[in-house]
């Protein structure tokens, strides 16, 4: 089954059309999670999630609620409920998720925005799979009332679009007055280099084409506590989300049995784990500080890997070079990027001090213009 909506609404006008992850509520619909658990006893919302109704006062059209991971808990975009969209690039891989419909709704013009969700690269990973771009706002900035929580020191609202325009559009509509900031292609970018994580060397020489093609300079920046972030930033997911989500166990066989099991394995997580994860954050955080000192912006890919085949989703880590972001707070943009020698498209991560969402789109916006 292939599912991109979970809802379609009929709409009027010529504003923007906002296609909305079923994780965020909309007034007068349920908000399902893609999860039977959850849409059992879903009501229809009240009144629409604080960025969704920032949108509609801004001329924006719902056109859908948008297909995702059930529970927002895989990057794969697989769903066994309400089915996979389809990858628009190449229907034998998986869309990523678990913004995986609301990535698929832009990539085939179904919408002009789409709002999604990102934990750990919930909305970066479906851009790259679908050679969208997307963008994770910083950790507080934008109000998470009326989101369904995963992992509150995690979650973050997101915009995706075809291109860096439409991104930034959906960040005009969900923060009014949002602008891009002047980017100065001349300045140094930070070229991080993880530790430990296993790049195809394509996708990694792709980054650095692309860094060329717009003239910008870069340095490398080797990230030795990569693993350590890994490590917190899943302990965090596990944690908090137990914590969250323990309740549904009530109702084993209304959730998948990954999900189930991840949910489960979350009980093994003590407050001492979490007060460690919250420590290993503090020495990202001081790692990232003392290089945006140094540069403006920090580079590297948003997947280490070319999207797998659907059947192979679990031989991929599709998180491990987006997570550690969601750990630090900062906001990053997944750009497309082509990649020597494969009709895949690549995916350029950029990333920017805390509300640093302008200099990112004005540096992305650069580097889309090269690329074309």
């Amino acid at each position: 089954m292939v599912t991109t909506w979970l809802a379609k609404f009929d709409t009027k006008g010529d504003g923007p059309r906002l296609a909305v992850k079923d994780a965020i509520d909309v007034a007068g619909t349920p908000t399902t999670l893609a999860c039977p658990v959850i849409g059992d006893h879903a009501t229809p919302a009240e009144r629409d999630a604080s960025v969704v109704a920032a949108a509609r006062a801004q001329g924006a059209r719902i056109v859908g609620k948008t297909n995702l991971t059930e529970l927002c808990r895989a990057a794969d975009g697989v769903n066994p409920w309400t089915g996979t969209p389809e990858n628009p690039v190449d229907a034998e891989r998986v869309p990523g998720g678990s913004s995986s419909g609301s990535a698929v709704a832009v990539a085939l013009g179904e919408a002009d925005v789409a709002l999604g969700t990102d934990t750990a690269g919930s909305v970066r990973v479906p851009a790259a799979c679908c050679g969208v771009t997307g963008l994770k706002t910083t950790h507080g900035r934008v109000s998470l009332e009326g989101v369904f929580p995963l992992a509150p020191s995690l979650d973050a609202v997101g915009t995706l679009g075809r291109d860096v325009a439409a991104v930034a559009l959906g960040m005009r509509l969900i923060e009014p007055g949002f602008a891009a900031e002047p980017y100065d292609a001349r300045t140094t970018v930070g070229r991080l280099r993880p530790a430990g994580v296993a790049i195809d060397p394509a996708l990694d020489a792709a980054v650095d084409a692309a860094l060329r093609a717009a003239g910008l300079t870069f340095a490398d920046e080797p990230v030795d506590c990569w693993a350590a972030s890994l490590s917190a930033g899943n302990t965090l997911i596990l944690g908090e989300g137990y914590r969250e989500h323990r309740g549904l166990l009530a109702y084993p066989d209304r959730i998948s049995a990954r999900i189930r099991r991840r949910i489960e394995r979350g009980e093994q997580i003590t407050d001492g784990m979490l007060d460690d994860a919250y420590t290993a954050r503090t020495t990202l955080r001081d790692l990232l500080g003392k290089l945006f000192e140094l540069y403006p912006v920090l580079a590297l890919p948003t997947l280490s890997q070319a999207p797998p085949r659907i059947g192979a989703e679990r031989e991929v880590d599709l998180t491990e070079l987006t997570l550690p972001f969601n750990l630090s707070g900062d906001p990053a943009l997944a750009l497309p990027i082509p990649v020597d020698g494969s009709v895949l498209p690549g995916s350029l991560q950029l990333v920017a001090p805390a509300n640093g969402e302008g200099r990112l789109l004005a540096a992305g916006a650069a580097i889309e213009a090269a690329l074309r």
